[in-house]
């Protein structure tokens, strides 16, 4: 299996910007970038970044805000405050150089078995998998295995074998190849097993079981929450808050309240701002949809009394979270 399916990765690789280089900081910043976002989106990020933050040492002498206004728009940024926070840890406790220790890597924050086990292998080609949803998906359906790979119990499983099946053989290809054969051939649905270089090998579609695994059955409790959110603006003005913890954490959003009516929405205001608002107008309603939560947001248009903190005349170089600034967007055009 591991010799076809690297003859076949070599043959038939992506050409990615993040691909073939052994820079273990390019490495991490993709493999964050990745998570939870298509190739295709991150790309341009990645580019741009890189660009910005050509190493660790410029990345961790940066301002947070920096590092957010590069990352705006790919979402989920908790994602960009734990390479920044990461990024001062290597700089002061590493001096600038990134770990090439499984175990090390693990404890830095915001890299998880998956990321540093990308690290360990692409970079230093390291015995280690890097399984995630594809690698899941590939192996469980070669070893016919029907545990719920939703669970922590069957990816550890699947890392383990995946660790067995590296030893002796060049990691970074053998990884690399599980994504791509799950990005071309082994699909989630309809996969295109005659094609496939590891078909004579692979017990699901010996069994004809290559449409039922693997088996993933997540359970997730989603959160909806429906908000006021105010346009709050005073002559040129508009108000703009800076979350100070939390989902949006860092960034700079309109305010919002979980109130029954713009005239709640006024007098939640007054108890926090000591000053007063008049509505204006409704201006649209509108969704956003996080992993686990989503929002609805009864758009109103707020005057302000007089001038106070968290005005701005322009928001250009403030970080917007993408559920904000559709808002802005659609104001702006109308």
């Amino acid at each position: 299996m591991q010799s076809e399916l690297i003859r076949w990765y070599i043959h038939n690789k992506r050409k990615l910007p993040f691909r073939d280089i052994r820079d273990p900081y390019k490495i991490w910043i993709s493999e964050i970038m990745l998570q939870q976002t298509t190739v295709q989106a991150v790309i341009p990020y990645y580019l741009h970044f890189i660009e910005v933050f050509p190493d660790i040492k410029t990345l961790a002498k940066a301002s947070l805000d920096d590092v957010y206004k590069c990352w705006e728009g790919l979402g989920y940024y908790r994602r960009a405050k734990h390479i920044y926070e990461t990024a001062q840890i290597i700089h002061i406790k590493y001096h600038d150089t990134f770990p090439d220790d499984y175990n090390t890597i693990l404890s830095l924050k915001g890299i998880g078995p998956y990321t540093a086990g990308a690290i360990c292998s692409f970079a230093f080609n390291q015995s280690y998998g890097a399984i995630d949803g594809n690698a899941l998906r590939v192996l469980s359906r070669v070893y016919r295995i029907s545990d719920n790979i939703a669970l922590n119990k069957t990816v550890n499983t699947i890392r383990n074998l995946a660790n067995q099946l590296i030893v002796g053989y060049d990691s970074s290809s053998f990884n690399q190849g599980l994504m791509d054969l799950a990005n071309a051939i082994c699909k989630p649905l309809n996969p295109l097993c005659k094609e496939c270089p590891l078909n004579k090998v692979c017990k699901a579609y010996h069994y004809h079981e290559e449409k039922v695994l693997p088996i993933n059955i997540k359970k997730i409790k989603k959160t909806e929450t429906s908000y006021i959110t105010g346009y709050i603006t005073y002559q040129n003005k508009i108000m703009l808050i800076k979350n100070k913890s939390g989902l949006l954490e860092n960034m700079y959003g309109l305010l919002q309240y979980e109130a029954e009516s713009p005239y709640t929405f006024i007098e939640y205001f007054y108890n926090e701002y000591h000053a007063d608002l008049t509505v204006n107008a409704f201006i649209k309603d509108f969704k956003h949809i996080f992993t686990h939560r989503t929002w609805y947001m009864h758009v109103y248009h707020f005057t302000l009394n007089k001038d106070i903190p968290a005005l701005f005349s322009s928001y250009d170089t403030l970080t917007i979270p993408t559920a904000h600034k559709k808002i802005l967007d659609y104001i702006n055009k109308t």
